[in-house]
């Protein structure tokens, strides 16, 4: 549910006064709802991420439907997990396309990690389309436990 502003009228006897807000609205709302439609042939590829920590690691997910392991570079570099994938869709050259919204391409992701990990151990593997990013902490990184001496 949206949340409209309540602006308080100076005359209520004027019926037509809010006339020149509802199509300004109407025009935001078109403007939008078209936008949103169109692709053009610099339009993006965005690919959702996840990312979350356990105990141990780091894990990152992101959807790269249809794309294969050729097509994904996967790099690490002073705490930037980044991900960079070539995408090329590709219609019949003499096919009436009615709709294309799949959009052709590279695509580059640059996630900042909150904590340091070890770059050697890092892996990365596709299931179904999701490319699964896991990344051991470093051992500094990992909580210590400090013992306490009664002295």
């Amino acid at each position: 549910m949206a949340l409209i502003r309540w602006t308080p009228q100076a005359n209520l006897w004027e019926p037509f006064s809010g006339l020149a807000d509802i199509q300004e609205e109407m025009n935001r709302l078109f403007d939008t709802s078209l936008r949103r439609g169109r692709r053009t042939p610099d339009a993006e590829y965005y690919a959702p991420c996840d990312l979350y920590e356990e105990k141990d690691k780091l894990v990152v997910r992101i959807d790269l439907p249809g794309l294969r392991k050729e097509d994904v570079k996967v790099s690490l570099q002073e705490g930037v997990l980044t991900i960079r994938a070539d995408r090329n869709v590709e219609l019949p050259h003499d096919a009436n396309v009615y709709t294309q919204e799949r959009v052709s391409g590279t695509f580059t992701r640059a996630v900042q990690l909150p904590v340091s990990v070890d770059a050697g151990k890092v892996d990365a593997n596709v299931r179904d389309g999701v490319l699964q990013i896991t990344l051991p902490k470093s051992e500094e990184a990992k909580p210590k436990q400090i013992e306490v001496k009664v002295g």
